[in-house]
């Protein structure tokens, strides 16, 4: 990843020149329309991709992967974690660990996924780097969302669970939780302990090759499945677009619009969000429900012209509302990540 984004830069509502350590000040201009009532992507605007976010009663805290560059501390934390009551607004508020578990053996920590299970805040984490021949999913868990948390272990990893390239988890909470995870190898899930510092169930298939970053949600008696296709992580010339799924069981067969089930060949989900001349490569994508009973998707995405720093991918978060027509999610502005200003979740009642 040594080279530089070198296309033009696409202005963009309330965006200015890139900063040290890849931020965007933030301007006068953007600060009053948003006091107005209105908000701009990104909502965050330095390194922070592959989120998840968790909600504690009107709380929000998104959890990104790790990226060990630059000087700056914020962007050398082991899993950064924010903190936001608007889902507009973040602050950093520390790193999940104070220093890296020693059950994982890479380079990387990639791709958190978290959650709430028995008053803990459960967080799950990639264990990977590009390459790496047995990559698998590690576990902690800490008392506040904020942690530190305290590493528990490794819950699979590849080799032994049967699953290739075994990164990006993600947790669905229920009566009985289930891990999902799974990268273009195949998308899978399996049932876990109460706890959920376990696997207790064999291993379900419920996408094919080609798609990442699993995110499942329920709405209405349908389950949906969420992921990511293309390429994540070539700047401006990476490809990534959320796909859609829908099963009316949790363990599938998840099918796109057309009827086609997720894992017969060929078979692809329905894009959802897909990047445009501003925004490239929107992906790896989470969903939030606000106090008001609203659908919200986090996601990561490139500024177009602004979509390295130094080496580094400069994937920043963004925040889009989900409508639902026809029992199918709408994301964004017809599909592409919104430019214009948009109203925040606080104090706005979306229809569920």
């Amino acid at each position: 990843m040594n080279r530089r984004e070198l296309l033009a830069t696409v202005g963009v509502a309330g965006l200015g020149t890139v900063g040290v350590g890849g931020s965007v000040p933030t301007g006068t201009a953007q600060r009053a329309r948003q006091s107005a009532g209105t908000y701009y992507n990104p909502v965050y605007d330095r390194v922070f991709p592959d989120p998840d976010v968790l909600r504690v009663g009107s709380t929000y805290y998104a959890y990104g992967t790790y990226h060990q560059w630059g000087e700056d501390p914020l962007e050398r934390r082991l899993i950064p974690v924010l903190r936001s009551t608007n889902l507009v607004d973040w602050e950093p508020v520390g790193p999940a660990f104070e220093s890296k578990p020693q059950w994982s053996r890479y380079r990387g920590l990639w791709a958190p996924g978290v959650g709430r299970l028995n008053e803990w805040t459960v967080l799950y984490y990639s264990d990977a780097e590009f390459g790496a021949e047995n990559p698998g999913v590690g576990v902690a868990t800490a008392r506040e969302p904020t942690g530190p948390f305290e590493p528990r272990g490794g819950l699979l990893r590849s080799e032994d669970i049967g699953v290739p390239n075994a990164i990006d988890p993600m947790l669905f909470e229920g009566e009985i939780p289930y891990l999902f995870w799974g990268s273009h190898r195949g998308i899978y899930g399996v049932r876990l302990a109460e706890d959920g510092l376990a696997v207790a169930g064999d291993t379900f298939q419920i996408a094919g090759t080609g798609v990442e970053a699993p995110y499942v949600v329920e709405r209405g008696g349908s389950f949906y499945f969420l992921g990511s296709r293309g390429t994540c992580c070539a700047g401006a010339q990476s490809t990534y677009r959320v796909v859609v799924g829908r099963a009316q069981r949790l363990r599938g067969p998840y099918r796109n619009r057309d009827g086609e089930s997720l894992t017969a060949d060929g078979a692809t989900g329905t894009t959802v969000l897909d990047g445009d001349r501003a925004f490239r490569a929107p992906g790896h994508c989470t969903v939030v429900r606000d106090p008001q009973g609203g659908w919200w998707l986090l996601y990561h995405a490139y500024v177009a012209g602004r979509a390295w720093v130094g080496e580094t991918p400069r994937r920043v978060l963004m925040l889009d509302r989900i409508r639902w027509r026809e029992g199918w999610p709408v994301v964004g502005g017809d599909g592409a990540p919104s430019r214009v200003g948009q109203t925040p979740p606080v104090g706005h009642t979306v229809p569920a």
